[in-house]
C-alpha cells in the first residue's frame, strides 16, 4: 500500500494517470472501489457453495476451499495490505469494513439456518457469530502466512466444535431440553 501511488496504478493498467483522479477523484477511492468490486465478485463466486451447505462441518469445508483460492490468486496478501492501509487511513476504513461485510452477509443466513431447531439456537447471537466466524477466518489467513501449522492447527479446532455441535444435533428430546435448559439459564447470567 505504501507504494501505490496514481502512477504506478496507472502504468501498471496502461493508462495515463490523469484517467485515475478523472473516473475516481484519489487512488484511496480507485482503492476503496477496487476492494468492493473484487469482494463482490468473490462473494457472487461462493454464493451457491454458500447456499448449499448444511452442516457446520460443510461450512468450514467451503472456508478452507475459498482461504486455499484466495491464498493462491494472491488475494490474502491484498487484504492484508487492505486491512493495514484501513488502520492508518480512515478513508479506507469504511469501504474494507463494507467490503469484509459482504462476507458476513453470506454467512449469517447460513448460520441461521444451521442453528434453527439446535438447542444452540435459543442463545447464539448469530450476527455476532458471523462477524465473528469471519474475522477466525481473515486471522487465520493472514496467520497462515507465519504459521502454516498453526493455522492447520486452529482449523482443525473448528472442525471438533462443528462434530461437538452435530452430536449435540443428534441427542434425543429430553438430553436437548436439558441442554437448552442449561444453555439458557447461562445465557442469562453472562
Amino acid at each position: 500500500m505504501a507504494g501505490v501511488s496514481a502512477r504506478t496504478i496507472a502504468a501498471s493498467a496502461g493508462v495515463n494517470q490523469a484517467l485515475v483522479f478523472y473516473h475516481f477523484g484519489s487512488v484511496d477511492e480507485l482503492l476503496s472501489a477496487a476492494c468492493t468490486v473484487n469482494t463482490a465478485a468473490r462473494v457472487e463466486r461462493y454464493a451457491e457453495a454458500f447456499a448449499e451447505v448444511g452442516s457446520l462441518r460443510e461450512l468450514l469445508d467451503v472456508g478452507r476451499t475459498l482461504h486455499a483460492e484466495e491464498r493462491r490468486l494472491g488475494n490474502v496478501a491484498i487484504l492484508a495490505q487492505l486491512l493495514a492501509g484501513a488502520q492508518a487511513d480512515p478513508k479506507l476504513g469504511a469501504p474494507v469494513a463494507a467490503a469484509l461485510r459482504l462476507w458476513i452477509d453470506q454467512i449469517e443466513p447460513v448460520l441461521s439456518r444451521l442453528l434453527a431447531g439446535s438447542p444452540f439456537a435459543d442463545v447464539a447471537d448469530v450476527p455476532g457469530l458471523a462477524r465473528a466466524v469471519s474475522a477466525a477466518f481473515i486471522g487465520l489467513e493472514l496467520f497462515e502466512g507465519v504459521d502454516p501449522d498453526g493455522a492447520r492447527h486452529a482449523l482443525d479446532a473448528l472442525e471438533q466444535l462443528a462434530v461437538l455441535v452435530e452430536v449435540v444435533d443428534e441427542m434425543g428430546p429430553v438430553a436437548r431440553r436439558a441442554l437448552r435448559a442449561k444453555l439458557t439459564r447461562a445465557s442469562a447470567r453472562r
